[in-house]
Formats: C-alpha cells, sequence, structure tokens
C-alpha cells in the first residue's frame, strides 16, 4: 500500500489504527462480474448436453444456472476479477478449457455480456434480466 500524508484519511482513505497512519486503498482490488455466455451449434442429445453442463457446473463452482436447448446453451455466472477485461478473457476461455473435461459439444460462442454487480443489481431493481426466481442449475430452455 502506498504512504499518504496525515489527514488523507478524510478524504476516502484508510486509516491503521495501531499506527495512525493513513493508506490509500488499492485501487485493483478484485470485483464481481455477472457473466452470461452463449454458446450455439450443431444439434445433439440433450441427455448428453445436459449431463455435460451438469459436470461443468461441478467444475466450475460459481456456475449460477445454464439453459439449453439441443443446438443452443446459455450460461450465468459470477467472476471474481480485477476488471472487465479479465473476467471477459476467463469467460471466452471456458467453453473450451471445460469442453473435454466436462464432455460439452464442440460449439462456439455467440454472445458474451460481462457487468459489474451494481448494474446487475441495477436491471433486477428496473425489471430488467433475469428473473430472480430462475432456479439455479442445469434446466432446458
Amino acid at each position: 500500500m502506498r504512504r499518504v500524508r496525515p489527514g488523507a484519511a478524510s478524504r476516502g482513505a484508510l486509516t491503521s489504527v495501531a499506527a495512525g497512519d493513513a493508506y490509500e486503498a488499492p485501487k485493483d482490488l478484485p470485483r464481481l462480474w455477472h457473466v452470461t455466455l452463449s454458446v450455439a451449434g450443431p444439434q445433439v442429445p440433450l441427455q448428453d448436453l445436459r449431463r455435460a453442463l451438469e459436470q461443468l457446473a461441478h467444475d466450475h463452482p460459481f456456475l449460477l444456472t445454464s439453459r439449453y436447448a439441443g443446438d443452443h446453451a446459455e450460461i450465468r455466472y459470477w467472476e471474481e476479477a480485477r476488471d472487465l477485461h479479465d473476467a471477459a478473457a476467463v469467460a471466452l476461455r471456458l467453453w473450451g478449457e471445460h469442453r473435454q473435461s466436462a464432455g460439452l459439444p464442440p460449439w462456439e460462442i455467440v454472445g458474451l455480456e460481462v457487468i459489474d454487480r451494481e448494474t446487475y443489481h441495477q436491471r433486477i431493481a428496473a425489471g430488467y434480466g433475469p428473473a430472480p426466481a430462475t432456479p439455479v442449475g442445469v434446466h432446458p430452455f
């Protein structure tokens, strides 16, 4: 942490109780990002797809919900990352990195949305976005 001049604590810096010194909070702390990843491709058996998405949920414990049909799926989850770029980079690798271990179909990513926690909650409060009652887990569309 970077040391700042005395009195800076009143302008948003943190104060160490033990030493009485003021410090600025780090600017690159991880934040929560809500990710919606959409994938699509050739038709696959629904039972196989469901099993693969359930395995993905097991492998990636922050997975909130997956919805699927025989030729597309949508995955929603929370990602902790320093910024949007980091959260998006992880999301763009998710399907490919877990394709083999989870038995996911060779589909391509056709959509990605990454929004911060505040924006997510604003959308929910305004009646937009996924319904809060959407059950956690793997479900057909």
